[in-house]
Parts: C-alpha cells; sequence; structure tokens
C-alpha cells in the first residue's frame, strides 16, 4: 500500500461538478495506491501511521489535534514509467481488490478518531488543496 500525504490548509474533491469529499480547515490529503498483495496488516499499518505522524504544525499529529483527513483513491501511485513513455498499471490492484481495502482504511481512521472525508473510489475526480508547507511525504506499508 502506497499513501502521498500532504499536509493541507484546505482541500477538496469533486465528481461530475458535486463534491464529494472537503477539509474546510487544515488537516491531511492523502492519496492512497494499492497493490496486489495488500491486506489487513497494511491497512491496518498505513492507517496508524497516516494519524500519527507528526506532520502538522508544531510537530503535532492529526490524532493529536483532531485535524480532518480527506483520502483519494489513486491507482496511479503504483504506475510504472521507467521504459518507453506509456506507463503500465499492472503493480495496481484491480477495483474488486482495493476498493475494500481503500474503504477498510478510511474505515480504520475513522475508528481510530479522525474524521474523514473520501474521493469517490474509480471515479473521474478534481481535487483541489491549498498545501501547507509544502509538506508532502510518500508512505509505503511495511510488508
Amino acid at each position: 500500500m502506497r499513501a502521498v500525504i500532504q499536509r493541507v490548509l484546505s482541500a477538496n474533491v469533486r465528481v461530475d461538478g458535486e463534491a464529494v469529499g472537503q477539509l474546510d480547515r487544515p488537516g491531511l490529503l492523502v492519496y492512497l495506491g494499492v497493490t496486489h498483495d495488500d491486506g489487513e496488516k497494511q491497512v491496518t499499518w498505513i492507517a496508524r501511521k497516516i494519524w500519527d505522524l507528526r506532520l502538522l504544525r508544531d510537530e503535532q499529529s492529526a490524532s493529536d489535534v483532531g485535524a480532518p483527513v480527506l483520502v483519494v483513491s489513486q491507482f496511479t501511485l503504483y504506475g510504472e514509467a521507467r521504459k518507453g513513455r506509456r506507463p503500465t498499471w499492472q503493480a495496481a490492484a484491480p477495483g474488486p481488490v482495493s476498493e475494500p481495502l481503500y474503504e477498510a482504511v478510511c474505515d480504520e481512521l475513522e475508528r481510530l478518531g479522525a474524521h474523514v472525508e473520501r474521493g469517490r473510489f474509480g471515479a473521474d475526480m478534481r481535487v483541489e488543496s491549498v498545501n501547507d508547507g509544502p509538506i508532502t511525504l510518500v508512505l509505503d506499508s511495511a510488508g
């Protein structure tokens, strides 16, 4: 499982012009990709890491201050473009595998106490954000 985490002042995701998730205050925007061998262990690890990482101002975590989290599924995080000009997506898990794991990460974050906003899995989304810092971190789950 791979996450790109950004500290943001605000963020929103729209599908067909409709806001489906938004952060109106400082928090974390998380792009989440799932690969073939991900499972419950990776879900638990990455949710806990996102919630506890000290990425906010004054070295605080989202859990310290109750910052909201917007999670957007993004299979392209497992794109491969070392050869040729056309990326491949073979390392990304297909929707029937990745959607339940994406939902499980969101659910686990909520279980930990996070206010979670979500994108719409598999949709053509428009994401807007105001980065803070900017702070951006790439996180790969432990195997």
